[in-house]
Order: structure tokens, then sequence, then C-alpha cells
């Protein structure tokens, strides 16, 4: 006679996943009172499970949610790297669901808490590139007025490479000039390798200009 078999730790369930019915597919998160100690054991199972929903499951909506509530928690622990972590998640995936206005807060958001740490300041002009390159995607006036703030707040932007080219593109916008958009691409991407996402955001701005065909050859 079969015996009863307990059900598997957490380890296990990463390893050995198998899809499991709908009624038991984790839920979206939600808040639960947790002792202060235990905020960082909560935020990594949240983390586990927006995992799955990422790279098997391929539900990018609830990973998202899970990677919020994993931020939440390491606030809760003032962990704030950690947090920021699970937040750039959370702006990558936005930005990729058209969901600008919510990556834009985000991005801005983890460079205003980095830029003033000597450690971590040079990812601040990183965050405020991806920032303004949502706002283009939205509105080309939209981008300048976000680019002209970032700078005031983050001096060290002025001088990077993600400024000059977003200054470039706006040109090349403002004429709709492809080529020009496409020859500054090519020479940012000459030295500082895009990778999908930025890939991504740019084919969305070019397409834009008229007349273009949609692509960064």
């Amino acid at each position: 006679m079969l015996s009863a078999r307990p059900l598997g730790s957490t380890c296990s369930f990463r390893t050995n996943w198998t899809r499991p019915p709908a009624s038991s597919t984790p839920a979206t998160p939600t808040r639960r009172p947790t002792p202060k100690g235990r905020f960082t054991i909560a935020a990594k199972h949240h983390i586990t499970i927006a995992e799955i929903y990422e790279s098997e499951l391929v539900d990018i909506e609830k990973a998202i949610a899970h990677y919020e509530q994993a931020a939440d928690y390491y606030k809760g622990e003032e962990s704030n790297s950690s947090a920021n972590k699970c937040l750039l998640k959370v702006g990558h995936y936005s930005a990729q669901l058209e969901q600008y206005q919510k990556a834009i807060e985000i991005y801005e958001q983890v460079a205003m808490s980095t830029m003033d740490n000597p450690l971590l300041k040079y990812n601040a002009k990183e965050y405020f590139f991806k920032a303004s390159l949502c706002h283009f995607i939205v509105d080309e006036l939209n981008a300048k007025l976000a680019i002209e703030k970032y700078e005031e707040m983050f001096p060290a932007f002025s001088d990077s490479r993600e400024l000059k080219l977003l200054k470039k593109l706006l040109e090349a916008h403002e004429e709709q000039n492809s080529e020009a958009f496409t020859e500054a691409v090519k020479e940012f991407d000459s030295v500082s390798r895009l990778d999908q996402w930025l890939t991504t955001m740019l084919l969305r701005i070019k397409k834009t200009i008229q007349g273009d065909a949609g692509d960064l050859k």
C-alpha cells in the first residue's frame, strides 16, 4: 500500500518544477504581517516565485507582482540594495509591457537612491538613461524635459555617453532622419554593446520616425 509523501521543500520545488494545475499556481501576492527579521526570508520566497513565473510559466505580470512584493519586504529590513535589484526587474518588464510611466518612476527612484552613494553612483546614469528612453517613446518633449531635470539632479549625467546619444537621437527624431538615428546608435554600440532591452526600446522610438523601416541596420 502506498504511503502519503510529504510535500517537498522550497529547493526541491524549484529544481523539480512541473507546472501545477491552475488552482495551485502561486497567486498574486498579498501583504501579510511578518515579524521584523523575517522580511528577508519572505522576500527570497517571492523572488523564487517570481523567477518561476519569469522563466518557466512565462507570466511576466505575475513575476512583476512578486518582485514588487520582494522589494517591499527588503525595504522593511532597510536592505535598499536588494530592494533596488527587485525594483529594477519591475522597471525592466514594465517597459517591455509598455507600462512606461511605471518604469520611469522606478528608474528615477533607483537612480536617486544610488546617485549619492560613492560605490553605486556610477550606475545612476544608466537608470536615468533608461528613464529617458521610456519618456522618449511616449513623447519627444517629455524626453527633453526629463533629460534637463536629470542633468540638474545629477551633473555627472551631463558628461555621459548615454546623454550624448540621447541628444543625437532627439536631433535625428526632430529632423525625422532615420539614417542619422541609426548612425548614432551604431556609434554607441561600437563602444558599449546594446542589450536586448535597449535595442527594443530604441527600435520603438525609431519606428515613430515617418517612413522608417523599423530596424537599426
